[in-house]
């Protein structure tokens, strides 16, 4: 299959590239830098722009005649408290998690319409289903790009293309070195310095990327999808079902040990 990943130069996406070109694949990186990789090809992109997504994709298909599979990895965390939030960090955000996914989808539509077939994953987090303390705003752009996966699903299904969202735990790669991290104010400085290590304490001891690309694999042998698929430790996704059955009150104070707010 022609598979084209974001988010390529570094943690998943890497992994998964390489991953998927081992198996044969034809797999291209996009990434705001260049890769160096003897299994996939790296086109260096700004999803961001949208002229440089168009110039990826073309380049892409002078040597292919289709997309079969598109997998929307690249994205970003931020940590912080909402009060402490600025406009430019969460358009920052937002652009990337949401509109780079969304122009990367745009620009593959009209390729895999025409052969009345495609695949696309959109790389979430379990913690887009619930707002986690001081990265509310994460959880929202990832909450966000899960809906528009929802509304695609019906829009793209009569060209028999399939679309859905995989929530991930917390895996072993170097986000904390490339979250966007607010100034954080005084009255939250203790509680978030607490929750903060916390937060990296549990990315060090994620799974690790080689297991999500096996598991990505897995899924891209799958006919028909569900719009939601979670990966990761099961105290991480067994927060989603309690979520949707609990109290919000009984919900909250488990949140809060869990986070070590209590």
């Amino acid at each position: 299959m022609t598979i084209i990943i974001t988010g390529t130069s570094s943690g998943i996406g890497f992994v998964l590239a390489e991953y998927l070109g081992k198996k044969g694949h034809h797999v291209y990186g996009l990434s705001r830098k260049h890769t160096e990789s003897q299994y996939f090809k790296s086109i260096p992109t700004d999803i961001t722009d949208n002229t440089a997504v168009g110039n990826a994709i073309t380049e892409i298909l002078k040597t292919e005649t289709r997309i079969d599979v598109l997998i929307n990895n690249a994205g970003m965390g931020m940590v912080g408290a909402v009060e402490d939030s600025s406009k430019e960090d969460i358009l920052k955000l937002f652009n990337l998690n949401l509109v780079g996914s969304v122009q990367m989808m745009s620009a593959v539509m009209p390729v895999m319409r025409k052969h009345k077939f495609g695949k696309i994953i959109n790389i979430s987090s379990i913690g887009s289903e619930m707002g986690l303390p001081f990265r509310g705003f994460y959880s929202a752009s990832k909450s966000a790009l899960d809906k528009v996966t929802e509304a695609m699903r019906y829009e793209v299904y009569p060209w028999n293309i399939d679309v859905c969202s995989l929530h991930l735990g917390d895996i072993k790669t170097n986000i904390a070195e490339n979250r966007v991290r607010t100034k954080v104010s005084e009255p939250y400085k203790s509680v978030f310095d607490k929750v903060y290590a916390l937060m990296n304490s549990h990315v060090g001891d994620g799974t690790e990327p080689s297991e999500v690309a096996e598991y990505i694999e897995n899924l891209l042998t799958k006919n028909k999808w569900k719009a939601h698929y979670y990966f990761g430790k099961f105290g991480q996704k067994i927060g989603v079902p309690l979520k949707w059955i609990l109290p919000q009150g009984t919900y909250e104070n488990l949140m809060k040990k869990y986070n070590k707010l209590d």
